[in-house]
């Protein structure tokens, strides 16, 4: 499990799903803005330079299945090396695991030029 101080944990599978969305899903044409983890001591931020894309929009982002991909090179190296099972169910596994763990669901703000995650530290 992974931990910062003894109020925020969550399940390393369900962060480590959603830093790689963020590296896999960003924009690297338009901005040169690192992927962000924001650690807090009840809340972890993961902010993705870039915002929804193709056929994944603000109102349908995070359905399971739907994808697109802006960067299929590196999609395509994430699979390769391991870093992605299947395409389409990372946002799924998180989801699977917060829950398992008590964490409230991860929050969405999908924005123009990016994605905000919000993993909220456990209910108990």
């Amino acid at each position: 499990m992974a931990e910062r101080g003894s109020s925020t944990r969550l399940p390393l599978p369900a962060l480590q799903q959603l830093a790689r969305n963020a590296i896999l899903h960003r924009d690297y044409e338009s901005t040169h803005a690192p992927v962000r983890i924001n650690w807090f001591e009840n809340r972890i931020e993961i902010h993705s330079p870039g915002g929804a894309f193709g056929q994944v929009t603000p109102e349908n982002f995070g359905t399971p299945g739907l994808t697109d991909y802006r960067n299929p090179h590196l999609a395509e190296a994430m699979r390769v090396l391991g870093y992605v099972q299947r395409f389409g169910v990372g946002l799924e596994i998180a989801r699977r695991e917060l829950s398992k763990n008590g964490n409230p669901g991860a929050e969405f703000a999908v924005q123009l030029g990016h994605v905000v995650c919000t993993i909220w530290k456990p209910r108990r």
